[in-house]
């Protein structure tokens, strides 16, 4: 398996391009914006896009869906509860911004403890709700894809429509604290992580 981060959009949120086997299968966990780039890069790493999949249903999380699956015909996955967010700019918060973006509807919709297989790799859903109320992390081999749910230093905002402040805590301490702590947390936004280390100098999960 092999990660690559993309930092896109106005929000600077990161897109995982993540390669699943050796023949070049792969899946994609929330393109927010700027699908040329992003297929770009699919192209130069002659990947074969098989899901995209969203950690929740925000804006700048799903904005280059539509593109992504018009070239590539790769299922859209999301939990089950954000996804009216995809076909809704009001609810997917996107708005106020650029005019607004929207996806088509998902493929599949996920539910806690189901596993998503690419190539060689099975990945699982953790529901991590708080930032939104279908708001996921996709477990892999080591890693873990947290969405805006948990960053480095910091977690999640739970000021939107749907958020909760003691959900969101609850998710982290009982989801992702419980992984080990070697393992590589890969966030929405801002560097890479571990949860060993935001056990100890997170100020939000002391």
């Amino acid at each position: 398996m092999h990660v690559k981060r993309l930092v896109v959009g106005p929000l600077a949120s990161n897109c995982y391009l993540v390669r699943c086997s050796e023949n070049g299968e792969a899946l994609v966990i929330d393109p927010g914006a700027d699908p040329e780039a992003i297929l770009k890069e699919v192209e130069k790493d002659g990947l074969k896009l098989r899901y995209i999949i969203n950690t929740h249903g925000h804006g700048d999380h799903i904005g280059a869906n539509a593109a992504l699956k018009e070239h590539t015909g790769a299922a859209i996955l999301i939990h089950a509860a954000d996804a009216p967010m995809l076909t809704s700019a009001v609810k997917n918060l996107s708005s106020w911004l650029n005019g607004g973006v929207v996806s088509p509807p998902a493929d599949r919709t996920l539910m806690d403890g189901e596993e998503i297989r690419c190539g060689d790799v099975a990945f699982r859903v953790l529901a991590t709700p708080g930032h939104t109320p279908g708001g996921i992390s996709i477990l892999g081999p080591g890693v873990v894809f947290t969405g805006d749910t948990l960053f480095q230093g910091s977690i999640g905002r739970t000021d939107f429509p749907g958020g909760s402040f003691s959900v969101l805590l609850r998710s982290i301490r009982e989801k992702l604290l419980t992984l080990p702590d070697e393992t590589t947390v890969y966030p929405g936004h801002g560097p890479a992580t571990s949860i060993g280390r935001e056990k100890v100098d997170n100020p939000f999960l002391r």
